[in-house]
């Protein structure tokens, strides 16, 4: 829309004072000549600016002229709001309109430390070697999320072979750990569906429910479910090298639903560090200490230690006795 371009071309005067046609027409992703036709435009409708020909010219605003008004379209402010910055996220260039009338609405004296932060901070919500940063269906909840509007979607619960449809009333959208959960009220209760796993989107007329609860009360309840799911956990005491540690808790961080209790020991003149933590479940607990081998030793709990000697010996059957070394 001409008049959006119009208003990011005012603001990029007010905020970088005078700028080449070619660096205005790459900056909005037009032609140099539709710059020159915007320019006059504006000088048209009584801002003062002018272009500059020769070396060291360009276009700009009279000194210390500005305007106060942001004009952000609404693309702009749910962008801005959802914090969408991400490289390959589709409102980026919104995020990046509206950081610009923010920036060009700032006191000049106050601007700087604010456009370094713009210039020197980078969103990227995806995961390294993660296939997709943005779940195809994002767009379409946001649309209803902010449109206060429910939905009919078709969703893919975990270990599922195949997907159903539900009608939700959705409460708001929550970015954690670069995944993004929609949450919603269902008939059963407020709930949490996971949006890379929703296959298909209906936005219908009806409203949502003018009782809705605020998102972060729903969150912070729903996440505790999650982190902590009642009754669940084993708690498991284990023995490792000092210079080991580290990589144990790295490797386990995303099995525990507490933080570990860390405490060095000294065993036979050796000193050693001795690690308290609950894993979600017993096979969790399993599959990260079986992959770090003898590099940990774990004291309890029995069941545990039985359940390791176990998979242990079936793994052996498996891949069959190694073969003997020759002398």
């Amino acid at each position: 829309m001409r008049a959006d371009r119009l208003l990011s071309l005012l603001f990029l005067l007010q905020t970088h004072g005078r700028l080449t046609a070619p660096d205005l027409a790459a900056r909005l992703e037009v032609s140099s000549r539709t710059v020159l036709r915007d320019v006059e435009a504006l000088s048209s409708a009584g801002v003062p600016v002018w272009t500059e020909r020769g070396r060291g010219g360009g276009i700009s605003l009279v000194e210390d002229w500005r305007t106060d008004v942001t004009g952000f379209t609404t693309a702009e402010a749910r962008a801005l709001f959802s914090g969408s910055a991400g490289v390959d996220d589709p409102q980026r260039p919104a995020w990046e309109s509206a950081v610009r009338k923010l920036l060009a609405a700032t006191p000049a004296d106050r601007r700087a430390p604010f456009q370094r932060a713009a210039e020197r901070v980078l969103v990227e919500p995806a995961g390294w070697r993660s296939r997709e940063a943005t779940p195809p269906h994002l767009a379409a909840l946001q649309e209803a999320v902010f449109s206060a509007r429910a939905v009919r979607v078709t969703y893919r619960s975990a270990g599922a072979t195949g997907a159903s449809t539900r009608a939700l009333a959705p409460i708001g959208l929550v970015a954690k750990g670069g995944t993004w959960y929609l949450v919603a009220r269902t008939d059963a209760g407020e709930r949490l569906f996971r949006v890379d796993r929703v296959t298909g989107v209906e936005v219908l007329a009806d409203p949502v429910p003018a009782d809705l609860p605020a998102l972060p009360a729903v969150w912070a309840r729903l996440r505790g479910q999650v982190e902590r799911p009642p009754g669940a956990g084993v708690a498991v005491r284990l023995r490792v090298a000092p210079e080991d540690a580290g990589m144990l808790l790295r490797i386990a961080d995303a099995q525990l639903v507490a933080e570990p209790v860390v405490d060095p020991v000294v065993v036979g003149g050796e000193s050693l560090v001795e690690v308290g933590a609950v894993f979600r479940a017993l096979p969790a607990a399993r599959a990260v200490l079986l992959g770090l081998g003898p590099l940990v030793v774990v004291l309890d709990p029995p069941e545990l230690v039985a359940d390791l000697l176990r998979t242990a010996r079936d793994v052996l059957r498996t891949y069959g006795q190694p073969a003997a070394t020759e002398a």
